[in-house]
């Protein structure tokens, strides 16, 4: 089997156990979450995005990775590391906390389709091996970014659903309405 069917093997079946162990341990417990800590917890996942830079970092990958990939694969995960970082931060100041949520999951997500498409531009899955120790990022870390940057944007949406809820009620995990 050529390392290109390997890498793109990997690349699917990365998603399957990610969605299983998220379908039954994760979402029963972030749907149950009140809105803001269920926020909180996926922003926790992403701030450790920054280790995407090494991405960049000469050792770590092959010299031979496409640094236009790399590059922008990189910054990208260290955006959406800093904006999450953001959100934990904003988490007293509401309207700036959820300003920093929409930012960081639609900066990420944003960011993980670009790679998808460059690397498919450039012929990521031939050039596999030159992702070296990273390999295992696109492999089991990026499905649960992804994962978890549909249940946020889901949660988002279903809040703007329930427009009655008040905020002190969030605050407290109630979901009192007006």
């Amino acid at each position: 089997m050529s390392p290109a069917t390997i890498f793109q093997i990997h690349l699917v079946l990365g998603y399957v156990p990610w969605l299983f162990c998220f379908w039954t341990y994760f979402w029963p417990r972030l749907k149950a979450m009140d809105p803001v800590e269920a926020q909180r917890a996926i922003a926790t996942l992403h701030s450790f995005r920054f280790f995407g830079l090494v991405l960049i970092l000469p050792g770590f990958v092959g010299p031979d990775l496409p640094a236009g990939f790399a590059t922008f694969a990189a910054y990208g995960d260290f955006a959406t590391g800093l904006l999450a970082m953001a959100a934990l931060l904003a988490i007293r100041i509401r309207p700036l906390f959820w300003s920093f949520v929409v930012a960081f999951n639609a900066v990420g997500a944003t960011d993980i389709l670009v790679d998808y498409y460059h690397g498919d531009q450039i012929g990521l899955p031939s050039l596999a091996g030159e992702l070296g120790a990273a390999y295992a990022i696109p492999i089991i870390y990026v499905p649960l970014l992804m994962i978890s940057h549909l249940a946020a944007f889901y949660l988002l949406a279903q809040g703007l659903r329930r427009p009655g809820l008040t905020e002190t009620a969030t605050m407290r995990g109630e979901a009192r309405m007006r």
